[in-house]
């Protein structure tokens, strides 16, 4: 295994981190009792499987059902020096109840103190203001630190990049979790502000969001190769030095076996990398055409300026990735989200797009003339029943 200095904490911080939201019983809190003993013999497996390979990090949140009792049952029987632990808690209006969750957290995972605490998913200005203002939240995860149940204090998005960079530029926090990867490398700007206040930076389920590249589609794994889709993703995030860890949300141990093939070429990064980058860009510029490829985003309006709030930026980036790269699965999984993931993929799909007019919000973009029916076409191509975030599973 290879480690990073997460950024101002300064703990040896795994390349790969195990996300645990993949292996827990339900998405629900449940009794310790009503947990089949074989998959909290799984869950145990894993992390055991996790620590073998030098994935000393384990990952968590308040939101992930049963994943914190699952993991106090195993955490306090391994060396405390040897892992970081780390969960996350969402902010709320009443810091009252952010306080009683990160309790529950804390009694659940049944540790003395855990290393990282995340204010998870500050998505809104709302919610950054939540943790922030006088007597806020984030007061009250440092009254945690002041009594030495948690050590470090970072938070989690899946927000628009102005929202992050606020978030950063605030320099109260000592890391961010965040997506980024190569099918949307939008946040790199909250990247480079993260770096420049010396946090750490953990990248969000690069390998799900990042197109479900546990089962790529035959296109991605030609222009990919010779890597597999997943290996590429994870070295093309890990060749910034900027980015210290990816997480892996592991179902089962063997879930680690295809991202360690990663660790070997990260010294050659910039010899493998650059074939690779020209085949994808390439095969991209062929099925979009180059002057849709270079400028499809250019004076997109936020979802929030549209008539009824179609996110039109993420349907057209779905569009292109089903197009280009054949994640079409992944691009219509995604899709369905809109309209019932709230603020954690804002806006509603393109269904009523023919009866509205966008010439306005779309005044800005040098493709305003085809872009409903573009957004028509893909509601067809993508459309279908809605889907679910895991949380709300």
């Amino acid at each position: 295994m290879l480690y990073r200095r997460f950024g101002r904490t300064g703990l040896a911080m795994p390349v790969f981190s195990c996300g645990g939201m993949r292996y827990q019983h339900k998405w629900q809190d449940t009794p310790l009792d009503q947990i089949p003993s074989d998959n909290q013999e799984n869950l145990e497996a894993t992390i055991r499987r996790s620590l073998e390979v030098g994935i000393n990090h384990i990952e968590t949140a308040r939101g992930y059902g049963s994943s914190e009792l699952q993991l106090g049952q195993i955490l306090p029987k391994l060396p405390r020096d040897q892992i970081i632990v780390q969960t996350k808690v969402s902010p709320t209006a009443d810091p009252r109840d952010f306080e009683q969750k990160l309790e529950q957290s804390l009694a659940y995972l049944n540790l003395d103190y855990i290393d990282l605490l995340g204010l998870h998913g500050i998505n809104t200005p709302e919610l950054l203001d939540y943790s922030l203002r006088t007597g806020g939240c984030l007061d009250v995860a440092r009254r945690f630190q002041a009594r030495g149940r948690v050590r470090f204090v970072g938070f989690s998005t899946h927000g628009p990049t102005e929202v992050i960079v606020r978030a950063i530029a605030s320099d109260q926090f000592d890391y961010v979790n965040l997506h980024w990867y190569y099918i949307n490398q939008v946040n790199w700007p909250a990247i480079e502000a993260a770096h420049r206040h010396d946090m750490g930076v953990f990248i969000i389920s690069p390998s799900d969001k990042g197109g479900m590249l546990y089962s790529p589609p035959p296109r991605l794994v030609e222009l990919c190769h010779p890597l597999s889709p997943m290996v590429f993703n994870n070295l093309f995030c890990l060749s910034h030095p900027q980015v210290h860890t990816l997480s892996i949300g592991a179902a089962r141990p063997s879930d680690f076996d295809e991202h360690l093939k990663t660790l070997e070429l990260l010294d050659r990064a910039d010899e493998v990398l650059p074939p690779i980058l020209h085949q994808l860009e390439q095969g991209a510029i062929a099925a979009l055409g180059e002057d849709w490829y270079k400028t499809w985003d250019v004076g997109l309006p936020n979802h929030q300026d549209v008539p009824n709030q179609i996110n039109i930026r993420s349907i057209l980036w779905l569009r292109n990735l089903a197009i280009a790269f054949g994640l079409t699965e992944f691009a219509k999984t995604r899709y369905n989200m809109l309209g019932g993931a709230s603020h954690w993929f804002p806006g509603n799909k393109a269904d009523q797009v023919q009866s509205l007019d966008l010439r306005d919000c779309l005044r800005h973009s040098p493709h305003a003339d085809q872009i409903p029916r573009l957004l028509a076409e893909t509601h067809e191509l993508l459309g279908g029943a809605a889907v679910k975030r895991l949380s709300q599973s």
